[in-house]
């Protein structure tokens, strides 16, 4: 019976949390935050009154759940998008969290009076933006931003998050007897990440090529084929010594920039399980957490999350951008949207294994702090994009009523495009778009309607075209809708 009541109780707060998306999206308020209440309400000393202290458990689910979460966001990264922003995005996730754990540790130790290592250790755990915070909140506002500055914000909180792990365990490991040394940190440092992009690099292209050769009978096994493969490289990356975090997004953006079985509805299958290891990880994470607590670090944690938003995150964004051809308007907005979600809450669990002194003060103060952060900056970013003038119209999403699988051994594939806002190809016929021999447009995504084109159909501004071309013209079509229309420019006499 007791079996049955845990499943009935989950379920619901699943059911709930899920409901409850309308009310985040209507007020725009952080879907996350919405989780997490509901696990504190459900908590020891919420109104269910579930006992719920396994610090252990919340940190394995959570771990599990970041994986599947930042494959999800590797596949539906565009490496077009990625590459021009790559070396900025690199120095976000390594240079940044360094000199964030570096500003924020010498604030609370010299400041707000905490032991060294303990002060450097909150540092080391809120040093880097959440993957599923920045993914939730960029997908879900109803604001849209330039191309650029999504991409390089998705992809730092998709890649910093190994540095962080990494940060928190060496303070640690300061803790008692047996301090590790400059050196050793230095390998252990080299080893996460090259065995970490490494094994993304290559369990990616395995996991490309076996979706590709394998002959199943039913179209449901993929999705199953995908999700163990996920599981696979997270521990295997693990078990040889690299971060499986940069591991699983590496193999996941590899995977999602090439064609392979049923992509479309893998895709959408995989968006399906990050929501709900999103919702699994933010509930199990309200649970563990007492409201009770809470307001013993509220001061402490005003002075704590208003110096990372204000000055702490700031400064390590514009010093590591410095010599960047970035604009300082961009460079605050990059500032601000450095949420912190469910990594710091997670690491934020890893003080409990060394039996640290101050584990549940840690705890509780992260905790306080990613509260406020979703709060202050995850409901503002629509304001804030506007304060600074960087609003771009908001890029459609399509769906379609069928799906084409592409294969290697087929001679076309299906692909899509979108039609840039202030493209030359606005406002031309589909026979003027001088598209590559033996390419057709099939459909056209524009607003909630689905159009069959002619030749005589006019592009307009943020059309998603779907197009079926042979292998190779995908770059010649790119390089036709990107032109822009020349400014004409006004001569006063």
């Amino acid at each position: 019976m007791e079996f049955q009541i845990n499943i009935f109780v989950l379920s619901s707060l699943i059911i709930v949390s899920i409901g409850l998306l309308r009310v985040s999206t209507k007020f725009g308020i952080p879907s996350l935050l919405i989780f997490l209440s509901i696990g504190m309400l459900a908590g020891s000393d919420g109104i269910l009154g579930i006992p719920f202290t396994d610090a252990d458990l919340a940190q394995k689910v959570g771990s599990v759940a970041l994986a599947f979460i930042l494959f999800s966001g590797g596949l539906e990264t565009d490496w077009s998008k990625v590459r021009p922003i790559l070396g900025k995005g690199i120095s976000l996730g390594t240079i940044g969290v360094l000199l964030t754990c570096l500003i924020v540790g010498t604030f609370t130790v010299y400041v707000l009076n905490f032991p060294p290592v303990v002060g450097y250790l909150l540092g080391a755990i809120v040093s880097s933006t959440d993957a599923a915070a920045v993914f939730n909140v960029l997908r879900t506002s109803n604001t849209g931003m330039k191309k650029e500055l999504t991409s390089l914000l998705e992809f730092e909180s998709g890649s910093n998050d190994p540095l962080a792990v990494l940060l928190t365990t060496t303070i640690l490991g300061f803790v008692g007897a047996g301090s590790p040394s400059l050196e050793s940190i230095a390998k252990e440092i080299f080893q996460q990440f090259s065995l970490g992009i490494i094994s993304g690099v290559v369990f990616g292209y395995v996991i490309y090529r076996g979706m590709n050769r394998i002959k199943l009978d039913y179209e449901g096994l993929y999705p199953v084929l995908l999700s163990a493969s996920i599981l696979f490289v997270y521990s295997a990356t693990e078990l040889v010594g690299g971060n499986p975090f940069l591991a699983v997004y590496i193999a996941g953006m590899i995977l999602g920039n090439r064609s392979f079985v049923h992509k479309r509805s893998n895709v959408r299958f995989m968006d399906g399980i990050a929501w709900l290891m999103q919702i699994i990880m933010f509930l199990t994470l309200g649970l563990l957490v007492f409201p009770s607590k809470i307001p013993a670090v509220v001061g402490i944690g005003f002075a704590f999350s208003i110096f990372i938003m204000i000055i702490a995150r700031p400064l390590a964004v514009f010093l590591t951008l410095i010599g960047t051809k970035i604009p300082w308007k961009e460079k605050v907005l990059i500032s601000w949207v450095g949420l912190r979600g469910a990594a710091p809450i997670i690491l934020a669990t890893f003080p409990f294994a060394k039996q640290l002194p101050e584990s549940e003060m840690i705890f509780n103060l992260v905790f306080f702090t990613v509260i406020t952060s979703l709060l202050l900056q995850g409901t503002t970013i629509p304001f804030v994009v506007r304060l600074l003038k960087l609003e771009t119209p908001l890029e459609q999403r399509a769906s379609y009523p069928f799906e084409f699988e592409n294969k290697e051994t087929h001679g076309t594939q299906l692909l899509e495009f979108i039609v840039p806002y202030g493209s030359a190809s606005v406002g031309k016929f589909v026979y003027e778009l001088d598209f590559p021999e033996n390419s057709l447009i099939t459909l056209i995504y524009r607003g909630d309607s689905h159009i069959v084109p002619t030749g005589k159909t006019k592009m307009e501004d943020g059309d998603v075209l779907l197009v079926l071309t042979p292998p190779g013209a995908e770059n010649e079509i790119r390089t036709i809708l990107s032109k822009m229309k020349e400014k004409k420019e006004t001569i006063s006499s």
